[in-house]
């Protein structure tokens, strides 16, 4: 993706606005929610869905495609087999 620069102004109550192009590079709606981290030079403005979205990748190699329910499920039933047979 291409660098982008903009002027941006901080408005009554700390509002800062961001510029057009901006919020469509990010795909931003009204609404949407963003996050802000200042890191004592800077601010970092993103998007909570693409958080969302790095942070389902980053987890996406522990992910089961087998129901927790299921597995549960399975499970109560071979203890109860083991309990049916007095193990």
């Amino acid at each position: 993706m291409a660098l982008l620069t903009a002027h941006a102004k901080v408005i009554d109550g700390g509002r800062l606005v961001l510029p057009a192009d901006i919020r469509r590079a990010m795909k931003l709606e009204k609404g949407d929610s963003v996050v802000l981290k200042f890191d004592g030079e800077s601010l970092h403005i993103r998007s909570t869905d693409a958080i969302i979205r790095e942070l389902q990748e980053m987890f996406r190699p522990y992910r089961s495609d087998k129901s927790m329910v299921d597995e549960l499920i399975e499970e109560r039933r071979r203890e109860a087999a083991r309990e049916d047979r007095g193990e």
